[in-house]
């Protein structure tokens, strides 16, 4: 008796000195990805996935992808970038990864994956982070989190996924960093680059080397994102004069987070007044649906079924959040991404309809933190598709117009092979680019100009004038 209690204790400690002694490297071969299913042969960049906890006493963990550049092109000497979607409660997975700057995209099958030419893991390593728990592969063991998710507890669990991650990749430790994302992504990003560089002051070699950021199509200012918005959709001929009157009086922009009872019924006659369009691109055919729309004054939308995203030609497909459900939920896929391994109770999705509805705290504005990061020195760029009726470029554009900020060069013209890809201007601190014929989604619909902007992001150069 006597000596099996010696060898459970002896066996006991020899488990605990493993785990403890757990290293980075073998971390990270837990989770290297061998291949995806359906992945093209030739595939010369390593790929990461997996959990990072961020709160051990409520059991919450982090899904991220993460795809090194090409061998070829030396990743060890790349920045490392990370990407966020908004929503809230949008999978970065979902749109990022799978239909924007990631490098496979879905076929229609559901099934099969194709790379992407344009993937922006040509000229930066990608780290893909679905936030907060309860979107996609993101979970709790404390359900309450998937109900009380807000603004700032987003930004402080994303900041120790951060911290715990650089750990488990400490050949990325003081890597110069950057922070990309969309949409609703224009209060996850300037709020985590905040967190970072007020934590970084006064280190002198920190751990995470944060350089920038850049925003598309960014839910900004309220007040200003609904005077744009409200102005793009009446200019753009998607709702009558009386209705844009209606909605400049009876919305009290910026002033609450929850829009009247008047605001709602004007938005409402706007939304039977645009008709079956894709707001999110309004001049290319929606993907077929029956379902219509719910309307979100913060820039988001909720719908059941995840099948509203439109392409800009014959080669994209509408329908392309379809192929994600289908993809992202076969067993073999999870497996191989080492993903689901508490077994959700339901089906991943691209959006969260549950974290969306009872999003808490979100400030009316990112500008006194625009100010702040500028005032640093920050580097912070701002891009925007300009046929995009759900953050528009007018409302963008009113938003960088707040900031008061003296004009470097003036509004011009920026071409790709003699073309204009779109217009930009040059601020003291900040870069405003627009991308002509994109939607919401400007890597998606614009793939191409979208890798040319952000290599002169990384670059830190001007788009070509000619």
């Amino acid at each position: 008796m006597g000596h099996s209690i010696l060898f459970v204790l002896c066996l006991s400690f020899f488990s605990l000195f493993c785990i403890c002694t757990s290293s980075p490297l073998q971390d990270q071969k837990r989770d290297k990805i061998t291949s995806l299913p359906g992945q093209p042969e030739n595939v010369d960049f390593n790929q990461y996935s997996g959990y990072v906890t961020v709160n051990q006493k409520a059991g919450r963990a982090l899904f991220y992808w993460f795809t090194e550049s090409p061998a070829s092109r030396q990743p060890e000497s790349r920045p490392l970038v990370l990407w966020l979607n908004g929503g809230p409660g949008c999978s970065s997975v979902a749109y990022g990864a799978a239909e924007e700057i990631g490098p496979f995209h879905i076929r229609p099958d559901g099934k099969t994956l194709y790379l992407n030419p344009y993937s922006w893991n040509n000229l930066a390593n990608l780290l893909f982070l679905e936030s907060p728990a309860g979107v996609g592969f993101s979970y709790s063991n404390t359900t309450a989190d998937y109900y009380t998710a807000g603004d700032n507890s987003t930004a402080e669990d994303s900041y120790t996924f951060l911290i715990n991650w650089f750990e488990r990749f400490p050949q990325y430790k003081h890597r110069d960093f950057y922070i990309a994302g969309e949409s609703y992504a224009g209060h996850y990003v300037p709020q985590l680059s905040q967190i970072i560089y007020e934590r970084n002051i006064g280190v002198k070699n920190p751990v995470i080397n944060f350089k920038g950021f850049l925003v598309g199509n960014a839910v900004t200012d309220d007040y200003h994102d609904y005077v744009g918005t409200f102005e793009y959709w009446w200019t753009h001929g998607l709702i009558s004069d009386s209705t844009y009157k209606l909605l400049r009086d009876r919305c009290d922009t910026g002033s609450s987070e929850h829009p009247s009872a008047d605001c709602i019924k004007a938005l409402k006659t706007a939304e039977i007044e645009q008709g079956n369009i894709d707001p999110y691109s309004i001049f290319t055919k929606p993907c077929s649906t029956t379902e219509s729309l719910k309307r979100n004054l913060r820039g988001h939308y909720v719908s059941t079924l995840s099948s509203l995203k439109s392409w800009m030609s014959r080669a994209y497909d509408p329908c392309t959040e379809r192929h994600s459900t289908v993809y992202f939920n076969l067993p073999e896929v999870q497996k191989a991404l080492h993903a689901n391994v508490t077994r959700l109770p339901h089906a991943w999705e691209t959006c969260s309809d549950i974290v969306g509805i009872y999003w808490g705290d979100s400030p009316l504005s990112m500008l006194p933190i625009y100010k702040e990061l500028i005032a640093a020195g920050v580097k912070i760029w701002v891009y925007s598709g300009d046929t995009d009726s759900v953050v528009p470029v007018t409302a963008t554009r009113y938003s960088i117009d707040a900031l008061k900020l003296p004009t470097i060069t003036n509004w011009y013209p920026w071409y790709d092979n003699g073309r204009v890809g779109g217009w930009s201007q040059v601020y003291k601190g900040l870069t405003f680019v627009t991308v002509t014929g994109a939607g919401h989604e400007v890597p998606l619909h614009r793939p191409r100009q979208a890798f040319i902007l952000f290599r002169s992001f990384l670059e830190d150069k001007p788009l070509a004038i000619a």
